[in-house]
């Protein structure tokens, strides 16, 4: 049983008033979006709430306005857009509070579906004010969150309203925080984490929660080659965070004292420049010459990395191992991620994956679909990542 409340704890909801947060920060240019993953993603709750007559407010932030309302950041675009994936009207409303919004509460019917305008108008959303918490509680009777991607915010419409009206988990967010669980939370062992990105100093609290809790944590990107430099190892003109030294070498210490092995790059390819066709070749780790860049790990090492995985009965993976923006250096990362998905898909591993550069390299190597479970949330998974309390969550959890 789930530790928080879903929508099969929910009861009759017919004629109910039900407050939905989610996530429409999606792509829009030219006043239409570019990209509806997001809507998708909300529509099987939105969906079950209408099929079983509640009407269905939802609430969302777009982008950062920092003076109030301003068009370039009205929701009323994404209405339109959110109509078309729904396959049914999607009413707007030009305030999410005030009789704007109460106006066009009392006009729905049952199984209707209504937006009501950007909640971050309003300064006092963020501040989590109790005064304005209350002012989006009045056109609610019950507060549904299925905003996994901005749970780790303490916002009026993500932790506010849960302490005012019941409240449960969205199909999103339940289907989000369930594979989460599987992925570190209570996972099978063996766990196996792949983390990779530019730096080490955005990375700190993540890698110092991993090495407590997997059994191996294989580090690529450009912040492997802090760890090798840590270790003494000279990388040449490659991205490398020389001040993070001391930090690198804690990392390994905890590690050692946590019983997780770290699996650092034993080859790479190297180049000169770093542009798409560039000549390269691949070098022991050892052998990086003075004026080389490593832009990606190298055949060694991703035959270890692979059987890593092959050990692995959890794999949880963030970031690239290389530069995978830009070919040769993508071949580690589609070789891993492939390498997992067929894992993946033969049922012999669970892996969960997240953040935005991870998403794109597992589309870029055309598997996003084959893993357990791949978060489009950022900062929220991030923060999971880095055993930090998220208070959208907590908020729901079910009282002992």
């Amino acid at each position: 049983m789930a530790a928080f409340k879903t929508l099969d704890d929910i009861g009759n909801i017919s004629g109910k008033r039900v407050l939905v947060r989610v996530d429409l920060n999606v792509p829009v240019a030219d006043g239409k979006v570019t990209d509806a993953t997001r809507i998708e993603r909300i529509a099987p709750t939105i969906a079950e709430l209408s099929g079983k007559g509640a009407k269905v407010i939802l609430l969302a932030h777009f982008g950062r306005p920092k003076d109030g309302p301003s068009p370039e950041f009205s929701l009323e675009p994404i209405a339109k857009a959110a109509a078309e994936v729904l396959g049914r009207p999607v009413g707007f409303a030009g305030d999410c509070v005030g009789d704007t919004a109460g106006s066009a509460v009392a006009a729905m019917n049952k199984g209707d579906v209504l937006l009501l305008e950007n909640t971050r108008f309003h300064k006092t959303e963020e501040k989590n004010d109790p005064a304005f918490t209350e002012r989006l509680a009045a056109n609610g009777d019950i507060f549904v969150n299925d905003a996994f991607s901005a749970a780790h915010r303490a916002h009026s419409s993500t932790e506010g309203l849960a302490r005012l009206l019941p409240s449960y988990a969205g199909r999103t967010m339940q289907a989000e925080l369930e594979a989460l669980e599987k992925g570190l939370g209570n996972p099978v062992r063996p766990v196996v984490a792949i983390v990779g990105g530019a730096k080490v100093s955005t990375k700190i609290d993540l890698l110092m929660n991993l090495v407590k809790k997997v059994d191996a944590l294989v580090i690529g990107g450009g912040m492997a080659n802090t760890f090798l430099a840590a270790r003494g190892t000279a990388v040449g003109k490659s991205l490398c965070e020389h001040d993070l030294a001391a930090t690198a070498k804690q990392i390994m210490i905890e590690a050692a004292e946590a019983g997780c092995a770290i699996i650092l790059p034993v080859d790479g390819v190297v180049a000169k420049e770093f542009n798409a066709g560039a000549a390269s070749e691949t070098v022991a780790i050892s052998d990086v010459p003075a004026d080389g860049m490593i832009l990606d790990v190298g055949e060694k090492t991703v035959k270890t990395i692979g059987e890593w995985i092959d050990r692995a009965a959890t794999l949880v993976w963030n970031g690239p191992l290389g530069a995978f923006e830009i070919e040769p250096f993508d071949h580690a990362t589609v070789a891993a991620a492939r390498h997992a998905a067929a894992r993946t898909r033969a049922g012999k591993l669970v892996s969960v994956a997240g953040g935005g550069d991870t998403v794109a390299a597992l589309n870029h190597a055309g598997v996003a679909d084959d893993f357990t479970y791949v978060s489009t949330a950022g900062g929220a998974f991030l923060e999971w990542m880095e055993g930090k309390p998220l208070p959208g969550v907590d908020v729901l959890k079910k009282q002992a």
